[in-house]
């Protein structure tokens, strides 16, 4: 029976890193993809196989095509670590930023990790991630007051949808999500993602 690699967290509790020097600990091993909670806990990240990597390159593109043409903001991939207001360091497989929100930022911010959340968010369930640390993941974003997300878990054939201030809805694929009022005029069908 092959074998699973799964996240591995580390528990920094006597190690406090600051900003800047877990910005250096991920620009010094370029190759490994951290994230790190609200608690100080270091995760780092397996990489994903090539059925997860097309599915997430596929949302890119959509989320990408649509804010191309209502030139609303801005979109980001799972390579872009965001600083939570609660101090977490997340990177979403997608994200997407309100044009004037992520301008309001400055250069310097904008080139490490931006300390904002994102509007919306998409994580996709690969065959290495663990449903209860992406439920606490998401849960961060909403927390974060991230407006809108999406946990896409074909593992499970279901799509999780999470609005900010709402009980989490929970819906059977395929199906079509609608952007709302976060994303107006974006529709994602989900069949491809099966």
């Amino acid at each position: 029976m092959p074998q699973t690699i799964t996240a591995l967290i580390l528990n920094l509790d006597q190690v406090h890193l600051s900003d800047e020097q877990f910005y250096q600990l991920c620009k010094n091993n370029s190759d490994l993809n951290f994230e790190r909670t609200a608690r100080g806990e270091l995760i780092i990240m397996p990489p994903v196989g090539g059925d997860s990597g097309n599915r997430e390159a596929d949302l890119i593109i959509d989320l990408g095509i649509w804010n191309r043409q209502t030139n609303l903001g801005y979109t980001f991939s799972s390579s872009t670590v965001f600083t939570l207001p609660n101090g977490a360091n997340r990177s979403p497989d997608v994200a997407w930023i309100r044009q004037e929100r992520y301008s309001a930022l400055t250069p310097e911010q904008r080139q490490k990790f931006p300390p904002i959340a994102p509007d919306f968010v998409i994580e996709l369930r690969s065959a290495t991630d663990d449903l209860k640390m992406l439920h606490s993941k998401m849960q961060e974003y909403m927390d974060a007051e991230v407006q809108l997300a999406w946990l896409i878990n074909p593992q499970q054939q279901q799509v999780e949808i999470y609005r900010l201030g709402k009980e989490v809805e929970v819906q059977d694929l395929p199906t079509e999500l609608s952007g709302e009022e976060i994303l107006p005029g974006f529709r994602l069908s989900l069949s491809r993602y099966l």
